[in-house]
Order: C-alpha cells, then structure tokens, then sequence
C-alpha cells in the first residue's frame, strides 16, 4: 500500500449523500462529494459554492485517498490503486470507493449499510476563490479551483458547525480579511490619484483664468 504522506491544512467538507451496493462480491460506496453551484448553509458569515471545473486539474495531477473519517492512518482506497474512482460531471464531483477486506472496511460496510453513517466529507486546499460581497448579509464564497487530497466516509460532519470545521476556516478567514486589506488599499491609492489629478485639473483652470 502506498504510504500516505502528512497532508497540508485543509478544508472539511460534508455531503450527506452515500449509497451502498455489493457488486461481484465488491462492497461499493458511492455517491457526490460536491454538487456544483448549491450553497452551503450560513458558515462563519458566508455562504459558499463550488464551481464546475474546480476540480478538474487538481484530479489530473494527484493522487486522491479515502480515508476513514479523515484518520490517515486508516486507509481505504485511493485512486492511483483504482480503489477509488472521482471524476467531474454535469451534476458535480462524484465517487466510488471499492471497500477493502480489512477490519476498517468491514466497519465502515457495517456503518454505511447499517445507515449510522451516512455523510462523505472531503479535505482540500484552495487555490483560486472568489467573493461576491455586494450583500453584507449575504456574502458568498465560490471556489473556483481547488486541490482536492482526501475524501472520508464520517458519521460527523464537518460542515459547517463542528469544531474541525472551525479550526480549518480559521485559515480561510484570514486570507479573506487580507484579502479585504489589499482591496482596501487599492482603493485608497486610487482614490488619492484621482483626487491629485482633480486637484492639478482645478489648479490649471485658476491658472488659466490668471492668464
């Protein structure tokens, strides 16, 4: 089995959205880890969205792991063995993860087809978002381009109120009141360029009228 090396900071996400077939003596879970454009509920001041496309390099680039409830000590499947399988469509980012035969897979087959656990969260870090604040109530946050790492049968959701969530929007939040900063002192500067050059336009008028 490939070693699993220690991941980034990320990002939790959770779909309650997990089927359960047996196929040719396979355990099979399957499902949608994000469906596009859908708003999330009110998280931490915003609302977000995910955008067709945000994963499309990232899944070209990268290995992708299942793991049990984020735990990458328990491994279930990943897509460079074939175990896993995440591929874009219409609708959004779809899975399906062939459970192993090893104690953590026959939990989690128990679990999931038991109904206990019925959420698929997913760990990513993000590359290009955008914020749309043109409602202060209403802000939204779509991602645009991702890198996606992980992907997690949980019977605890992470999104958006448990305290992993928290600690990974801690990271967001920061980025986004920098991000706020640098919008601020763009403007600023801009409009001390516009009031100088008012001010030189108003300046040569009076000098005009002197002549």
């Amino acid at each position: 089995m490939e070693k699993v090396q220690s991941l980034p900071q990320m990002e939790i996400r959770t779909i309650d959205e997990v089927e359960y077939r047996e196929e040719d003596d396979k355990s099979i879970v399957s499902g949608y880890v994000v469906k596009w454009e859908k708003l999330s509920e009110e998280m931490f001041g915003f609302r977000e969205k995910v955008a067709k496309g945000a994963f499309e390099k990232s899944l070209s680039e990268r290995n992708v792991f299942s793991f049990w409830n984020h735990n990458s000590d328990i491994v279930l499947g990943n897509t460079r063995n074939n175990t896993l399988k995440v591929e874009e469509d219409d609708k959004g980012l779809k899975f399906e993860l062939d459970l192993p035969d090893t104690t953590a897979g026959k939990d989690a087959r128990t679990l999931i087809k038991r109904g206990d656990v019925k959420g698929m969260s997913f760990g990513f870090a993000t590359n290009i978002d955008e914020w749309d604040e043109s409602n202060p109530k209403k802000v939204i946050r779509t991602l645009k381009e991702v890198r996606l790492y992980e992907v997690s049968p949980t019977a605890m959701p992470a999104y958006p109120q448990s305290s992993v969530a928290a600690r990974s929007m801690e990271d967001v939040l920061t980025s986004h009141k920098e991000y706020q900063e640098r919008k601020q002192a763009i403007e600023n500067e801009s409009n001390k360029r516009q009031l100088q050059i008012n001010k030189n336009k108003i300046k040569n008028i009076f000098m005009e009228m002197e002549v």
